[in-house]
């Protein structure tokens, strides 16, 4: 099967195309989420600690704030490496 030559001919420029679920105002709204959930697992573990009925279930906010956190420093790194290149270029 032969092609076109304007489908074999790469372009002199490309630009990168982010996915939406990329972009840096969803990234922003994920670090805003991200931090609104670290606050509400601080709180559960206020609150675990304040009754010595749920101090056994400390782990589970603490596990919430564990996964929150890989979380925001795995978007933080991204944005920090998408600036970084944007201003090498």
């Amino acid at each position: 099967m032969l092609l076109p030559k304007y489908l074999l001919d790469k372009p002199v420029y490309r630009r990168l195309i982010l996915p939406w679920y990329d972009s840096a105002i969803v990234c922003f709204a994920t670090l805003l989420f991200a931090g609104f959930i670290l606050f509400v697992g601080y709180l559960g573990i206020h609150t675990a600690y304040e009754t010595t009925d749920y101090r056994q279930y400390v782990w589970i906010p603490g596990l919430l704030i564990a996964m929150d956190v890989v979380l925001f420093v795995s978007v933080a790194i991204r944005l920090i490496n998408r600036y970084v290149q944007r201003i090498d270029r």
